[in-house]
């Protein structure tokens, strides 16, 4: 029976390349859904609880596919691999179908949709990491996935800062460019998943594994039922970073949720109601600016797993959190819009640790028979802070931050300082990166 076995750099490579598909819609999610919901007539408090969505779909699909993937096994589909195609055409089609929206509610009900098909998708890759690499090269599978959601989102967003510039006019409801980004995302997706898909192996149970998958009974609570069981079971360390994603998922919720009405307001003096135009050029330049983040988080991925190794994954994740900080609590206070460029660099650092350097944290004290309901439960971790966010924020916004959307970012690296001081009190077992 086949094991693990010391990968070369580009069969990393080739496993993670869906990973840059699904962030390619995540990276819109982030840059192009608040403006959709502004042209389609949302109000500033409406904003949090449209993006329910992607946090409820996280809670829901990722800890169930992570158990139902623990206990899957095809000779001719593998473990995870249904997951991802399953996960990839959901996207897709939503991708396709999301610029035709009519209605504000339309747009909400197809955001649900694409995020349940991302969330298929991405949970089984985190486990993938965990199944396919030896110890001493999860590090690098884990930065991989932060790379690829770099390079993902940066083409995104470079899709809104560039489409408008050469798609002008408005198709239905919403300016003509939206298709563009959206229909590359849809192709994206799927074209990303089917090259990892036809790229990787995955690795067979053993005879004992297979045997036991047989014997245990099916039945629909039976996901519910090893969710529950992994939570009672939790090691402490993953009950500490839940402290940390509390207030880091917090945050981010926040940011994305208000940065091109802060730039706005910061550099043009607009709203989405006062000045339609500007705020178009607005929304148009935050793209560019979250662009350059997942640049720099490109750029940097792959040197914070040397930084891990020569340190410690905690060390490492504290210092891009308070980088991550520094930007945002002086984003908002910005005139320049190639300032913002500069204020942004940090939460790039920031971000690329977000997306690697945790699973490090955690990895050595997780079963691999349950890796795939683990990752699941990290995911819960980060979309009940989200949806904490999307039910708590409007009215904090409304009533205690002005309703304005620059309180909203200082407030997001308030949460960030946070994070960090949680973070430096994890307790972590001798870290696989340097065993």
């Amino acid at each position: 029976m086949l094991g693990k076995v010391k990968l070369n750099f580009w069969q990393i490579l080739n496993m993670n390349v869906g990973f840059f598909g699904i962030q390619y819609s995540f990276g819109l999610q982030q840059s192009a859904v608040t403006p959709i919901y502004d042209f389609l007539g949302a109000a500033p408090d409406q904003i949090p609880i449209l993006h329910l969505a992607g946090p409820v779909t996280g809670l829901l699909v990722q800890p169930i596919i992570g158990a139902m993937s623990d206990k899957t096994w095809s000779p001719k589909f593998g473990r995870r691999k249904p997951y991802f195609l399953i996960g990839a055409l959901l996207c897709s089609v939503s991708l396709l179908l999301f610029p035709f929206s009519s209605s504000l509610w339309m747009a909400a009900g197809l955001l649900w949709i694409l995020d349940a098909g991302n969330n298929t998708a991405m949970e089984p890759y985190r486990a993938l990491i965990a199944d396919k690499l030896i110890p001493e090269q999860q590090p690098t599978g884990f930065q991989m996935q932060s790379f690829f959601t770099g390079l993902g989102q940066v083409l995104a967003n470079l899709s809104i800062f560039i489409f408008p510039i050469f798609i002008v006019g408005k198709t239905g409801s919403l300016p003509t460019w939206v298709y563009a980004s959206f229909f590359l995302g849809a192709f994206c997706s799927i074209a990303t998943i089917l090259w990892s898909i036809s790229k990787t192996k995955e690795i067979p149970p053993t005879d004992e594994e297979l045997a036991l998958m047989r014997s245990e009974k099916r039945s629909v609570l039976g996901p519910f039922v090893e969710i529950a069981s992994a939570i009672k079971d939790m090691p402490k360390v993953m009950w500490q970073l839940a402290l940390v994603y509390l207030f880091q998922w917090y945050a981010l919720f926040c940011y994305w949720q208000n940065s091109s009405k802060s730039v706005a307001l910061s550099v043009w003096n607009a709203t989405p109601a006062s000045n339609e135009a500007a705020y178009e050029e607005a929304v148009s330049w935050t793209a560019l600016v979250n662009g350059w983040y997942n640049v720099v988080t490109f750029l940097v991925a792959f040197a914070l797993v040397g930084f891990a190794k020569k340190y410690s994954p905690k060390l490492v994740h504290s210092v891009c959190l308070l980088l991550a900080a520094a930007g945002f609590l002086a984003f908002p206070h910005i005139a320049d819009k190639n300032l913002l460029l500069f204020a942004i660099t940090g939460f790039g650092i920031g971000w690329a640790s977000m997306m690697g350097i945790p699973y490090l944290m955690v990895i050595s004290n997780i079963p691999k028979e349950r890796y795939g309901v683990y990752m699941g439960i990290i995911n819960m971790m980060i979309v009940i802070p989200m949806i904490f966010q999307t039910l708590t924020f409007g009215y904090v916004l409304k009533n205690f931050l002005g309703n304005d959307p620059r309180n909203a970012i200082t407030f997001a690296g308030v949460l960030l300082i946070l994070a960090t001081v949680a973070t430096m009190f994890i307790q972590t077992k001798k870290s696989i990166v340097n065993e």
